[in-house]
């Protein structure tokens, strides 16, 4: 098995005889659908720039390839690899003329969501874009109901810092309090847009 390095020293092995990295997450079943939130973020975001509602991306991660192997003409394989920077936050774009930038969290948890689920710079960064004018939240799902949530990185950013007082996770009724449930369907799978109107639009 290979690995991919993080900034930090950290490896990630990859799997696929193609180098691609192994998946964050493993595949969870939703009833049929047996997909990721990213992949279900995917698809949403798709079904909003062909329907001319925004354009948001996924933010690509810089990898620097350190050795490739090819034991056929027609395929190599990335032996070793490193990520050059440690990542901000999944998706960004423009919706309504803002700026939004956003993460993305799923747990298994059925009452709360855990902190360590979130990394300091990431916290940093969404409190920076916040401070220059753009919104920046969280979209949560809670795996076992399937259950989604958006949140201001606010909220989030509240509960990292009270870390310092044994804080490890946020409380759902916190979140269903202070945060949007997001409607899911087919096109859009994950109609995110209607809490981004609910929240800061409405």
């Amino acid at each position: 098995m290979t690995a991919f390095q993080y900034p930090n020293g950290k490896k990630r092995p990859i799997t696929s005889s193609t180098g691609s990295l192994a998946p964050k997450k493993a595949s969870i079943s939703y009833g049929n659908r047996g997909m990721t939130l990213e992949e279900d973020l995917n698809k949403s975001n798709d079904y909003y720039l062909k329907n001319d509602i925004a354009i948001i991306h996924k933010k690509p991660t810089p990898v620097q390839i350190v050795h490739v192997e090819y034991p056929k003409r027609s395929a190599a394989v990335i032996k070793e690899a490193y990520f050059k920077l440690a990542s901000t936050t999944d998706y960004n774009g423009i919706y309504k003329g803002r700026y939004i930038d956003f993460e993305a969290k799923e747990t298994k948890n059925k009452t709360s969501f855990p902190l360590r689920n979130f990394h300091e710079h990431q916290i940093h960064h969404m409190d920076a874009v916040t401070a220059h004018g753009g919104l920046a939240f969280v979209i949560l799902r809670f795996s076992t109901t399937d259950e989604h949530y958006l949140v201001d990185s606010q909220l989030v950013s509240t509960y990292w810092k009270d870390q310092e007082n044994n804080r490890k996770s946020i409380p759902k009724n916190s979140i269903e309090k202070e945060g949007i449930r997001i409607k899911t369907g087919i096109s859009p799978r994950i109609h995110y847009l209607q809490a981004v109107d609910a929240l800061y639009f409405s």
